[in-house]
């Protein structure tokens, strides 16, 4: 509501009694969405490297799970904490938006299927440039009679995966991006950020269009938190996702 003086409405707003008041997207410095990508691709190439050297000894491949998950998301949850208290108040809830609520549970399904319609936008437009494209997926179905295996990749994936990279990407990068940049930029920025890091030397040029569609998908992720202000809804939606990508690959025969 705005009041009319006589000869022009004020600059100003009022907001009627009760009126819940939108919080403002909070920001860090882009220093720390800078060091943030330097921990992530630390961290994702230290733990392959590690698991090579450790593949040797041939064990469990519930053991090499563990450690996957340990070694390539530790340390990115842990910079998060650093993150906050480096440059922010403290607390993740506050700097990063680490807050679930039981609603998020029903914008789950909302930021999936926009997600998956963003990552098949993307896909045909992958397709229609010709551009090499594989799948970050390939190789799983072959535990598919093993259910240890199954369970672990299930946690890594539907618990682990969309927690660390909620907080990394749309915690820390998104915010710091978004503290120098437009937000529109910044949604881009670490969407493009997000599919980069799930590029693996084995898959060779068709990490192209695979950064591209996961790209898409990142977006969506950003676009989700930066509207709602938290997290949770993007961890849930990512791990829905997530879910439905392991549930196609294994129960579909090719």
């Amino acid at each position: 509501m705005r009041w009319w003086d006589g000869r022009e409405w004020t600059f100003h707003i009022a907001r009627p009694a009760g009126a819940e008041r939108r919080e403002p997207f909070r920001t860090l410095p882009v220093v720390a969405a800078w060091w943030g990508l330097v921990v992530t691709v630390a961290a994702l190439v230290g733990a392959r490297l590690i698991l090579e050297v450790l593949g040797r000894f041939d064990w469990p491949i519930l053991v090499y799970a563990a450690l996957a998950a340990i070694l390539g998301y530790g340390p990115m949850v842990a910079y998060c904490s650093f993150a906050s208290r480096r440059w922010g108040t403290g607390s993740l809830a506050t700097d990063l938006g680490l807050r679930l609520r039981w609603k998020d549970l029903a914008w789950a399904p909302v930021i999936w299927l926009s997600a998956w319609a963003g990552g098949i936008v993307a896909a045909i437009v992958v397709l229609a440039i010709r551009l090499p494209i594989t799948s970050n997926t390939e190789g799983i179905d072959e535990y598919a009679g093993d259910r240890g295996v199954l369970i672990a990749f299930l946690i890594v994936a539907v618990l682990v995966a969309p927690v660390a990279e909620e907080m990394i990407f749309r915690g820390v990068v998104l915010r710091g991006l978004a503290s120098v940049a437009p937000i529109g930029l910044a949604v881009a920025g670490q969407g493009v950020f997000f599919g980069a890091a799930h590029v693996d030397p084995v898959r060779g040029w068709g990490n192209l269009g695979l950064m591209l569609v996961l790209a898409a998908v990142g977006v969506v992720f950003g676009g989700a938190t930066y509207l709602l202000r938290r997290l949770g809804p993007a961890i849930a939606g990512h791990a829905l996702y997530n879910a439905a990508v392991l549930a196609i690959v294994l129960l579909i025969d090719p």
